[in-house]
């Protein structure tokens, strides 16, 4: 979505000097470095047929795609590849041979893979793009796992994962981040090389992952295909390419994700079985639609149960971390009404999550004995009006164009033990009270919204825009304004939130510097934030 109302070289990340090289430094550092590191007793090189190319003898590295872990469970973890030793290839299969190829996984305890935890072989083929997903169970609690997988001769880059506590279980600290709209012509994958040398347990990526359009910019790092992309060979691709990026990869191999898509995955500001920019009949925007989900469950670490069917995607799921953090994670797309004016967004009958699904998160919420409460979702939770004085002017891609629906979900929040908003999309950092009646700037404060910015969608950005003076006027419940780019890094205690504005000041070159921007801290039982540092 763009930020108006209605409507290919890696970066090398960051390296410390060899004298005080991380382990995470390592961990991160490239595939042949984490080969290196890994071979353990368990595996070594040996002479295989060729299982990565159909060109007799030619050894290929099948994995250019890198490693990624997601969906943590407090016995289990999802692992994930996909073999392309040709990722661009024109027919979106990676260059990998028309036969179904068997892929050994290790989890171990240890970076060397001496104390090997979970093991065994999965099978893949064209018709997942030789992509791998392995449900890795039988994992202790809260631990710490590497990970890895190997084709033929070739070994994988490592990847570091994390199990959760079980609910319930007392857990004292919780490090995450939260990030979204990564257009890749839009600029270099910085902010990504700083996430992976962050300290986390989690990254929550909360949408807009690729961009559709076939948009070229003037950084060199023109999106292939160069046209807007549509069938599932194209938008293979396209996740392709921006897997290809050695910042993203690194970000991906140093913590498990939770992800969710926006709009950019399929086409823009698209709403469940209609186009917002053609006008074509149901059936065409639905088969685009299947192929494009079936292409984004291919190349991101998420679970059977969010294995496609068609165009459908049960994307909403939740994640418990002890007894610190629920986390709901929301769909925003697949079952909302389409956009309207203004004039229509008191409509009691319009929804943007759907019957079932907000059923789903009322029952959650309300069962709920974290101690803090998330929703990790794609658009704009609070009230934001564009213009000054007694007249409208509200995004129609946000909650606020399902008015009735948002302050359900609002008043559900209030009735919740800590309730926070957590959203990207606007390619802007922002700090929200959520206000039990965003009309009355006295009203009783009942939780928080953190808007997360870009990490290149928009370019470098700036401090603030010209309107923003206007929108703070406004909306006296939005606490903080600023465009750079970045990611919004959290520590979460049963005594406090804390919520870390991470910036760089530029994405049209690499090697730009890391900064906290602002930090905002949630004090437990107390609603809204309050400013620090």
């Amino acid at each position: 979505m763009q930020e108006t109302p209605h409507a290919p070289t890696p970066v090398p990340a960051p390296t410390a000097s060899a004298a005080h090289t991380t382990r995470r430094q390592v961990l991160v550092g490239g595939a042949a470095t984490l080969g290196a590191v890994a071979l353990g007793t368990a595996w070594s090189p040996r002479a295989h047929a060729d299982t990565t190319t159909a060109r007799p003898g030619r050894v290929v590295d099948p994995f250019t795609l890198g490693v990624a872990s997601g969906d943590p469970f407090h016995s289990s973890v999802v692992l994930w590849t996909r073999l392309a030793p040709d990722p661009l290839a024109e027919d979106g299969l990676g260059g990998m041979p028309d036969r179904r190829v068997e892929v050994e996984w290790q989890v171990a305890e240890d970076e060397g893979f001496a104390r090997v935890a979970a093991s065994g072989t999965v099978e893949t083929g064209p018709d997942v793009a030789h992509s791998v997903h392995v449900e890795a169970q039988g994992l202790r609690p809260g631990a710490e796992y590497f990970y890895r997988f190997r084709v033929g001769g070739e070994i994988s880059p490592v990847g570091r994962t994390k199990t959760t506590l079980p609910p319930g279980m007392r857990l004292d600290r919780f490090a995450f981040a939260f990030a979204s709209c990564q257009n890749y012509p839009g600029g270099h994958y910085t902010a990504q090389a700083h996430l992976a040398e962050e300290d986390l347990d989690l990254v929550a990526f909360l949408g807009d992952y690729i961009y559709e359009s076939g948009a070229q910019g003037d950084l060199g790092r023109g999106h292939v295909p160069p046209v807007e992309v549509r069938s599932l060979a194209q938008y293979r691709i396209r996740h392709a390419q921006y897997k290809s990026d050695a910042n993203l990869q690194a970000a991906h191999a140093a913590f498990p994700w939770a992800v969710v898509f926006d709009d950019h995955e399929l086409e823009n500001n698209w709403a469940d079985d209609q186009s917002n920019g053609e006008d074509i009949p149901t059936e065409e925007f639905l088969h685009r639609r299947a192929q494009a989900m079936k292409a984004y469950y291919e190349h991101m670490p998420l679970r059977r149960a969010q294995l496609p069917v068609g165009p459908d995607m049960r994307l909403h799921r939740r994640l418990s971390f002890g007894d610190l953090m629920d986390m709901h994670l929301l769909d925003t797309r697949q079952y909302r009404d389409p956009q309207v004016g203004d004039a229509g967004h008191g409509d009691p009958s319009r929804t943007l999550v759907g019957a079932e699904q907000k059923q789903w998160l009322f029952d959650g919420l309300s069962s709920s004995r974290a101690r803090w409460n998330v929703l990790a979702q794609q658009v704009f939770f609070s009230q934001r009006d564009f213009v000054e004085g007694e007249a409208t002017n509200f995004s129609n891609d946000a909650w606020d164009a399902y008015l009735v629906e948002r302050n359900e979900v609002r008043d559900q929040l209030a009735r919740t033990r800590n309730g926070v908003v957590i959203t990207g999309d606007v390619h802007a950092n922002y700090v929200c009270d959520i206000k039990a009646d965003f009309d009355d700037p006295e009203s009783a404060t009942v939780a928080t919204e953190l808007v997360g910015t870009s990490f290149t969608s928009g370019g470098d950005g700036a401090e603030q825009n010209p309107g923003d003076a206007v929108q703070l006027r406004e909306n006296p419940h939005i606490r903080f304004i600023n465009r750079r780019r970045g990611y919004v890094r959290n520590v979460v205690t049963p005594t406090e939130w804390t919520a870390d504005y991470r910036v760089v000041d530029y994405v049209s070159e690499p090697g730009a510097p890391v900064r906290d921007r602002a930090r905002f801290v949630i004090d437990d039982g107390v609603a809204g934030v309050r400013a620090r540092g």
